[in-house]
């Protein structure tokens, strides 16, 4: 399992289906960018960053969970229509969105212990939402199997993620020095929504990592 074939598999799949996937999620993504801006401007650079959080938790369920549905569906030759994709999300999103909730701040908790901690984790939790959405795990059963199931896998893993989410946090920071705050509303909500759903690539690259593993006899 080369990481490199991972990711050169997963850039076709993200460019061939692009139409299907921005139809999908940027939606979505775009009304996410306009909640957080609208947050920031209501509480300010000096609010509490958990309302951020917050924000995150009522969208990202949605576009994630019917992005993962859409890959599984290729995966297996169907194309179903985005309203049904987009309704099961619905119906998924008490659960997702506790599980991200859960993930998120144990990888805040592991990134303030000095950094490593939350790297570990962010890649060991990496498969927590493919196993709950595609494999009805409960939030609790599906971070432990992650965790089982990144196991032996972790270079192979975080080089993936790497190689995708380096250039992005490249191409952020290059934006902020372009377009230093504060910046036109409008500019701000084309440049959050377009890295978010760049962001989206990652979705791609670790659920073809997830379904590799997945396939290995050793893995169940």
């Amino acid at each position: 399992m080369n990481p490199f074939d991972v990711l050169r598999d997963s850039l076709y799949f993200f460019k061939r289906h692009l139409g299907r996937i921005a139809q999908l999620c940027l939606p979505l993504v775009i009304l996410e960018a306009l909640l957080q801006q609208g947050l920031d401007s209501a509480i300010g650079p000096e609010g509490f960053p958990g309302y951020s959080l917050i924000v995150g938790l009522l969208v990202y369920p949605l576009y994630t969970v019917a992005l993962i549905l859409f890959l599984d569906a290729r995966s297996r030759g169907e194309s179903p229509p985005a309203r049904d994709l987009l309704a099961t999300a619905l119906t998924l999103w008490p659960r997702f969105a506790l599980l991200t909730a859960l993930n998120t701040l144990l990888i805040l908790v592991g990134i303030s212990l000095y950094f490593l901690p939350g790297l570990w984790l962010m890649v060991a939790l990496g498969f927590s939402e493919y196993l709950l959405v595609l494999r009805g795990l409960t939030p609790l059963a599906a971070m432990k199997e992650s965790l089982r199931m990144t196991r032996g896998n972790f270079w192979r893993i975080l080089l993936c993620i790497l190689c995708v989410m380096g250039p992005l946090w490249l191409l952020k920071g290059a934006s902020v020095s372009v377009y230093p705050p504060p910046q036109n509303p409008l500019l701000s909500l084309l440049i959050e929504s377009i890295h978010s759903f760049l962001q989206l690539f990652t979705s791609v690259v670790l659920f073809r990592m997830f379904m590799l593993i997945a396939e290995k006899p050793d893995s169940h």
